[in-house]
């Protein structure tokens, strides 16, 4: 730690001299690329020089180059992706290319790990593109193994966050060295003296991480992945002919070892990766760690069990593939160091081992941390069951569950208290809710439980995850903030202003995971969209206690059919509405949140009686508020342990679990064992 202290004093002035060395020792080559936008000069695209092969066909190890980008939700990383895949001559086809899933599209995060490949200078860059979410944590887990290298990127006005450590902490435990690059130095906030503090920030993250002498000494780099530069030096704007990401590639070529790779050995490879084809079948995607695999090879799969090494299955290589820049293109022989994808067994998937047949040994497999919550996902058996969906049954909802655990390994798939229903457990409400909006666009109808913490007991004591919370608000909101959390059980490590702004504040807390649940929807609300909240699994630690009232009582209806203005209008004074007039509801169905903490039974299918006598008023002039629609990751964070969601490809209903009154209060009533 002396060492590291010493080498924080002195890194300033050492990071400056050795960046002004390296600036002048190496300046891209000039070469142009028809492909490149004209965004970046000809100068730019110094790509052309195709990488170095082997007399057997495959790539020469000492010329690939696995590197992962990591980074915080919204530092920029998948625009940096982009702006790379055009310096070296791929065909973007709109922003955000390695987003290729609809709800990444839409929701502007990354949801799985992507990897591509492209050339530089004679040498085959293999990139990993990662989810920024601590939801989607596994999907950072899972690839970290496969490279040699890493390139953290940094907002230079927000510096490091919550899971700016945790991917961090992921690549240093592997053994990498990163590269940082401060992006979003084009800000009119952003300064040198600001980049020298986050500099010093992400330092001292690197040493309380455990960080070697040699990682601590990592190589800064300054960009605006929104305009598409890198630099070795603090600018705010490059000359035109230095507009462009090659200093970034010239780090990457320098600074991240060539895989240790053995042509000779015989194939071995451990997948990290895998999707379905329809043709194909199952695709394995994985890192090559020894040997040369060629299409047509005997090969089979192996999985390492605590009773030993298990084999799988026998088959061989039908087609071997490898992502470069957005195409996936055939190639015939893939050596080690190299990622790549092949087709042809059925049954290997995440974490096992595909080898030549004479390997009877298995690789190590991948460390994941453990799920902190769970639902339960079961059939739709409420009254309105089967009127959108086509996917209804308990096999079926099953099955696509166990699908969605084989490719993702930070999913748990468990039976459930119930037949017909499933416990799944995973990191977050968010990472769960993607999983229910993709079961519904595919066609299910399911009913869903609200999440539950997972806890666990040591020594006879209980513990529950604790997660790392950092938010940003404006400094009138600060009160809210603090007592909301210290009300779900949250503790408050440190706050101050946040560097280059005026008026705002950031406050970093330790709340418990089942504090936090619904908590994103209530903060983005109350700030109306100005402050920002991240969080990030800790540690399990001793159990804080019961939380406080988070939630007031519900409207449950007691009547079926179509909803009238004239009921709602008269429960409009009772609390706020979820419901409009002609929705249809039914027994048990929850239709507003009550004004007050006991639930209240409702009729929202009243109509008004008919006489002949003409009342004052005309239905005509009644006017109600707009209701709460509340969407899928609402729901999730709003329903209580006695509730369900009722989600269908259309609709998203809250219900009580036993729709029948006197059930109900029958169940609340039972003595607790």
């Amino acid at each position: 730690m002396a060492a590291a202290l010493l080498l924080r004093s002195l890194r300033p002035s050492v990071s400056r001299a050795h960046i002004h060395l390296l600036s002048h020792a190496s300046s891209p080559t000039a070469l142009g690329s028809p492909l490149l936008p004209r965004l970046y000069s000809s100068a730019a695209a110094s790509t052309a020089a195709s990488p170095v092969f082997t007399p057997g066909g495959v790539m020469d190890p000492s010329r690939i180059r696995n590197v992962a980008v990591i980074a915080h939700v919204d530092h920029g990383k998948t625009t940096l992706m982009d702006r790379l895949l055009r310096q070296c001559g791929a065909d973007i086809p709109h922003e955000r290319a390695m987003d290729s899933i609809s709800l990444e599209r839409e929701r502007g995060i990354t949801i799985a790990s992507k990897v591509t490949s492209v050339s530089w200078k004679e040498n085959e860059l293999n990139m990993v593109d990662t989810p920024g979410h601590a939801d989607f944590g596994g999907e950072v887990e899972r690839v970290v193994g496969m490279v040699e290298g890493a390139v953290l990127v940094v907002d230079a006005g927000e510096g490091p966050l919550a899971q700016t450590k945790f991917v961090l902490s992921k690549a240093l435990k592997y053994g990498l060295r990163p590269i940082l690059l401060l992006n979003k130095v084009d800000r009119p906030s952003v300064s040198e003296e600001t980049c020298d503090e986050v500099e010093s920030l992400v330092f001292d993250l690197f040493a309380n991480l455990g960080a070697t002498e040699e990682q601590l000494d990592f190589p800064v780099l300054y960009a605006s992945a929104k305009e598409g530069w890198a630099s070795l030096t603090f600018t705010k704007s490059p000359p035109d002919n230095a507009k462009n990401m090659s200093s970034l590639l010239d780090s990457i070529v320098r600074h991240v070892p060539s895989p240790k790779a053995d042509l000779e050995a015989p194939f071995q490879m451990l997948v990290s990766m895998m999707e379905r084809d329809f043709y194909l079948g199952r695709i394995l995607t994985g890192r090559v760690r020894s040997g040369v695999v060629r299409v047509g090879d005997k090969v089979h799969g192996l999985r390492s069990t605590d009773d030993g090494v298990h084999k799988i299955e026998d088959g061989k290589v039908v087609k071997l593939m490898k992502k470069k820049g957005t195409n996936m293109v055939t190639v015939e022989a893939a050596g080690a160091g190299d990622i790549i994808s092949m087709a042809g067994l059925a049954a290997p998937a995440i974490g096992h081992t595909v080898a030549n047949s004479e390997i009877l040994s298995a690789l190590p497999t991948i460390e994941l941390d453990p799920p902190t919550i769970s639902m339960t996902f079961g059939v739709n058996d409420s009254p309105l069951a089967g009127r959108d969906g086509t996917h209804l049954t308990g096999a079926k909802i099953g099955n696509r569950l166990m699908a969605e655990a084989e490719t993702n390994l930070a999913i748990n798939v468990l039976p459930g208290p119930l037949s017909e229903s499933y416990e799944v457990q995973g990191r977050g409400e968010l990472q769960l809710g993607i999983l229910i909006e993709n079961m519904r666009r595919e066609g299910f109808e399911l009913s869903v439980s609200p999440p539950k913490v997972m806890y666990k007991t040591e020594r006879g004591e209980r513990l529950e995850p604790i997660e790392e919370v950092t938010v940003e608000v404006g400094e009138e909101h600060v009160g809210f903030v603090l007592e909301t959390i210290t009300h779900r059980k949250g503790e408050v490590v440190d706050m101050g202003p946040v560097p280059g702004t005026t008026g705002r504040t950031r406050i970093f807390m330790t709340c418990p995971s089942r504090g936090l649940v619904g908590v994103k929807g209530i903060f983005s609300s109350f700030t109306r969209g100005t402050g920002f909240m991240h969080r990030a699994f800790q540690a399990y630690a001793k159990y804080r206690g019961p939380l406080g009232s988070v939630r007031k009582g519900v409207l449950i209806s007691v009547g079926k059919g179509l909803i009238t203005s004239h009921a709602l209008m008269s429960l409009e004074a009772r609390g706020i509405l979820f419901v409009s007039p002609g929705m249809e509801a039914y027994e048990g169905m929850i239709v507003g949140e009550h004004s007050r903490d006991s639930d209240l039974e409702v009729n929202p299918v009243r109509t008004k009686e008919l006489t002949n006598i003409r009342a004052p008023g005309k239905d005509e002039n009644v006017r109600l508020s707009p209701p709460r629609l509340m969407s899928l990751e609402e729901a999730i964070g709003y329903v209580a342990a006695d509730e369900l969601i009722e989600v269908t490809p259309k609709v998203v209903r809250l219900r009580k679990k036993y729709l029948d009154s006197t059930k109900r209060k029958m169940m609340k009533n039972k003595p607790m064992n």
